[in-house]
């Protein structure tokens, strides 16, 4: 009998990391000897980059347009400790729906029964966050995936489209779609960003899954093609991304998002404006 893989989407804003956390998630479950599968959502197609390399991997639906008969091979790498890396693409741009290569990917690779012939353990899929439409809210709405995760720095509109895909988690969870395994803080600075999105979270009735402080090691790793946990095993920050692997790994508290409207969002975000000033006021009236 085949084992079931969990299916797990990672959201983020364009920008924000998703992809770098995703890739070294995957890796740090790879080096742990889980088979794992990545599966890159944007349109730009860079998602499984550091860990195959950097070279260039034909998309599935530019392969499904170039030809109908479209195998495994021809759109799949096998990256780092065994990781099979797909991007789904996205069509000629200026023409199309950006989440189209979405439903392709996933109705080639179950009509090719990759999941349960690969054997996998995980399914990651990397998606972008900055607007939920109908193609990108794909893993989250048709029973793809039963669990979401979101990446999201302390800058409010990092928070902002974490709010909204909140919302889109709240919309179709009720009736079997992914619910919210957890905030995921990206590039994180020393000072109050941890307590801003932790509130956040809180706020919004979910948790944070980790916290990723900003390091050059992981733009250092990325300038040889690689993830932290190839180029760097031996780090700090590799160690924070096995900790998050397994935490995401492991964690079955699922919940759905009670996300703020806009005004509310607003509002929050100016009382910790207004908490950071007076912070800053005080440490500069100390010091004087």
């Amino acid at each position: 009998m085949a084992k079931t893989a969990k299916h797990i989407a990672i959201y983020g804003k364009g920008g924000i990391g998703k992809s770098t956390t995703t890739s070294n998630i995957s890796a740090a479950l790879a080096e742990a000897g889980y088979r794992v599968i990545q599966i890159g959502c944007d349109p730009k197609s860079d998602s499984t980059n550091t860990l195959r390399g950097g070279d260039y991997l034909p998309t599935v639906i530019d392969s499904l347009r170039d030809s109908a008969n479209v195998k495994l091979q021809d759109v799949s790498a096998v990256g780092f400790k065994g990781v099979l890396c797909i991007e789904a693409g996205g069509p000629v741009p200026g023409v199309g729906c950006a989440g189209r290569g979405i439903n392709a990917a996933v109705g080639l690779l179950q009509e090719l029964n990759v999941f349960e012939e690969y054997e996998a353990d995980y399914v990651l899929y990397d998606v972008l966050g900055d607007v939920v439409c109908g193609g990108f809210a794909v893993p989250i709405r048709d029973g793809i995936t039963d669990r979401a995760y979101v990446v999201s720095s302390s800058d409010f509109m990092a928070i902002y489209a974490a709010n909204n895909l909140f919302k889109a988690i709240g919309k179709y969870a009720p009736s079997g779609g992914a619910k919210l395994g957890g905030v995921i803080g990206n590039s994180i600075l020393p000072g109050y960003p941890e307590s801003l999105i932790a509130d956040f979270a809180s706020r919004t009735g979910t948790a944070v899954a980790g916290f990723v402080p900003r390091s050059p090691v992981v733009a250092q790793s990325e300038l040889y093609g690689k993830t932290v946990i190839e180029a760097s095993p031996g780090s700090e920050q590799a160690d924070v991304y096995r900790k998050l692997a397994a935490h995401v790994a492991n964690n079955e508290n699922l919940t759905i998002p009670n996300p703020l409207n806009v005004t509310d969002l607003r509002d929050w975000a100016r009382s910790w404006g207004d908490a950071i000033n007076q912070e800053a006021a005080s440490f500069s009236a100390a010091a004087r």
